[in-house]
Protein backbone atom coordinates (compact mmCIF):
# COMPACT_ATOMS: atom_id res chain seq x y z
CA UNK A 1 0.00 0.00 0.00
CA UNK A 2 1.35 3.40 -0.97
CA UNK A 3 1.09 5.86 1.90
CA UNK A 4 0.03 9.44 1.38
CA UNK A 5 3.04 11.40 2.63
CA UNK A 6 1.94 14.50 4.56
CA UNK A 7 3.07 18.05 4.03
CA UNK A 8 5.83 18.39 6.61
CA UNK A 9 5.82 21.33 9.02
CA UNK A 10 8.42 22.90 11.27
CA UNK A 11 7.78 23.01 15.01
CA UNK A 12 6.59 26.63 14.55
CA UNK A 13 3.97 25.51 12.01
CA UNK A 14 5.71 26.72 8.85
CA UNK A 15 5.64 24.36 5.87
CA UNK A 16 8.98 22.79 4.96
CA UNK A 17 9.46 23.75 1.32
CA UNK A 18 13.05 22.58 0.70
CA UNK A 19 12.79 19.93 -2.02
CA UNK A 20 15.91 18.11 -0.82
CA UNK A 21 14.54 17.81 2.73
CA UNK A 22 11.20 16.57 1.38
CA UNK A 23 12.99 14.04 -0.82
CA UNK A 24 15.03 12.70 2.12
CA UNK A 25 11.91 12.42 4.28
CA UNK A 26 10.04 10.55 1.51
CA UNK A 27 12.94 8.13 1.02
CA UNK A 28 13.24 7.52 4.77
CA UNK A 29 9.50 6.87 5.12
CA UNK A 30 9.44 4.51 2.13
CA UNK A 31 12.42 2.55 3.47
CA UNK A 32 10.90 2.40 6.95
CA UNK A 33 7.55 1.25 5.58
CA UNK A 34 9.20 -1.58 3.63
CA UNK A 35 11.32 -2.63 6.60
CA UNK A 36 8.31 -2.66 8.92
CA UNK A 37 6.23 -4.58 6.36
CA UNK A 38 8.95 -7.23 6.12
CA UNK A 39 9.20 -7.51 9.93
CA UNK A 40 5.39 -7.71 10.18
CA UNK A 41 5.21 -10.51 7.61
CA UNK A 42 8.02 -12.40 9.38
CA UNK A 43 6.16 -12.08 12.68
CA UNK A 44 2.98 -13.43 11.11
CA UNK A 45 4.84 -16.35 9.56
CA UNK A 46 6.21 -17.15 13.03
CA UNK A 47 2.63 -17.05 14.36
CA UNK A 48 3.17 -13.93 16.47
CA UNK A 49 -0.17 -12.36 17.40
CA UNK A 50 -0.89 -9.56 14.93
CA UNK A 51 -2.41 -7.22 17.52
CA UNK A 52 0.50 -7.71 19.90
CA UNK A 53 3.01 -6.94 17.15
CA UNK A 54 1.16 -3.80 16.07
CA UNK A 55 0.95 -2.63 19.69
CA UNK A 56 4.67 -3.20 20.13
CA UNK A 57 5.42 -1.09 17.04
CA UNK A 58 3.36 1.75 18.51
CA UNK A 59 5.27 1.40 21.78
CA UNK A 60 8.52 1.47 19.84
CA UNK A 61 7.56 4.71 18.09
CA UNK A 62 6.28 6.30 21.29
CA UNK A 63 9.60 5.59 22.98
CA UNK A 64 11.84 7.17 20.33
CA UNK A 65 14.25 9.63 21.92
CA UNK A 66 14.58 13.17 20.60
CA UNK A 67 18.32 13.93 20.90
CA UNK A 68 17.71 17.52 19.75
CA UNK A 69 15.01 18.54 22.26
CA UNK A 70 17.33 20.97 24.04
CA UNK A 71 18.84 22.36 20.84
CA UNK A 72 17.52 24.89 18.39
CA UNK A 73 17.68 22.73 15.23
Amino acid sequence: MKLQIPTWHRSNGEIIACTEKIKVMRENIEELQQYLQDAFEDALLMDVDETQFRQFLLTLVNNLDNPYKDQNV
